[in-house]
């Protein structure tokens, strides 16, 4: 990701920014990641629950976790509501993957969608990324929701994908 990224971004929306996650943002992070209903839709191999220490997980989010993600924060009224993320960077094909999870509160209020049409524009606009990809698991109709209003379609439905799971996830795989 340091290659897409040469300095973690700061993107404005009329509702959400997204940034950097600092040590202030420990106690929203921490919830999000302690709410078992945000991640019932998700892989187990999450880096922000690698560590059990929150304190320790903000350290390594910039360092560790750049080598195959970009984790960004995700800010309405300067609160973090969720998170944000870039992964399966491919620079032959300019072609980067995205997922978002969002602490439960701030669900059904748009903020998923809104973010998600903040990092799109960046990609396309400042990057030389052509293709952005997505998994859903199948039941998660919201996300689903969120993907479709900012213009992805489909590509493969109801599809098994190792998610850390003992069985296989099936998911639909999406691309814009």
């Amino acid at each position: 990701m340091k290659n897409l990224f040469p300095e973690i971004p700061c993107l404005k929306g009329e509702r959400v920014t997204l940034k950097k996650i600092t040590a202030a943002d420990a106690s929203g992070l921490s919830e999000l990641i302690n709410n078992n209903n945000v991640y019932r839709y998700l892989p187990t191999f999450l880096f922000e629950r690698r560590y059990a220490d929150i304190d320790e997980v903000i350290a390594k989010l910039y360092t560790e976790c750049l080598e195959e993600s970009l984790i960004i924060g995700v800010f309405a009224g300067g609160e973090l509501t969720g998170l944000i993320e870039l992964y399966g960077l491919r620079e032959e094909i300019h072609k980067v993957s995205v997922g978002y999870r969002f602490l439960e509160r701030f669900w059904g209020k748009g903020l998923a969608s809104e973010a998600l049409s903040v990092l799109i524009r960046y990609l396309y606009d400042e990057t030389d990324i052509e293709i952005i990809t997505a998994s859903t698991m199948v039941e998660n109709k919201a996300s689903a929701k969120v993907l479709r209003k900012n213009g992805f379609d489909i590509v493969v439905s109801a599809v098994g994908e190792d998610w850390g799971y003992e069985e296989l996830t099936i998911a639909d795989k999406w691309i814009r």
